[in-house]
């Protein structure tokens, strides 16, 4: 809320242990004071009150949180895979441009490591390739 809003004085009775944990939360934390702390407090009651179920509540809020997270993460993902292509897509053209592969072999290499990939599930090692193009596998 802004500063502009009105507010109003009153005063509660709060057990001594419960106001201690409060002003050792102030302490550590963002809230300035306890009328800080209190109209937070009140607000996230309100809301928990509003929808009936602390469940829903916490999990509407918890949802939306985790759906903005997710789709950071997969935009940074994508992101990373398109360099990658590229970056593969160079490197197949400056191989193919400096080695004379014909089809057939192409064909046999692409079986090989599609069945390979299949097979390690993707975790692919340069030395296991290197070792196997020297026949040392």
């Amino acid at each position: 809320m802004s500063g502009n809003t009105e507010k109003t004085k009153f005063s509660i009775r709060v057990d001594t242990e419960l106001l201690e944990l409060a002003d050792a939360y102030i302490r550590d934390s963002t809230v300035q004071n306890r009328t800080e702390l209190i109209e937070d407090a009140l607000r996230f009651y309100l809301g928990f009150l509003t929808t009936k179920r602390a469940e829903d509540y916490l999990l509407q809020s918890l949802s939306s949180v985790m759906t903005g997270t997710v789709q950071d993460s997969e935009n940074r993902i994508a992101r990373m895979d398109f360099k990658l292509a590229v970056e593969l897509s160079k490197l197949a053209h400056v191989i193919a441009y400096t080695h004379d592969v014909d089809e057939e072999a192409l064909h046999k290499l692409h079986l090989k490591c599609l069945d390979e990939v299949k097979r390690i599930n993707g975790a692919i090692a340069f030395e296991d390739a290197y070792k196997y193009q020297k026949r040392e596998t």
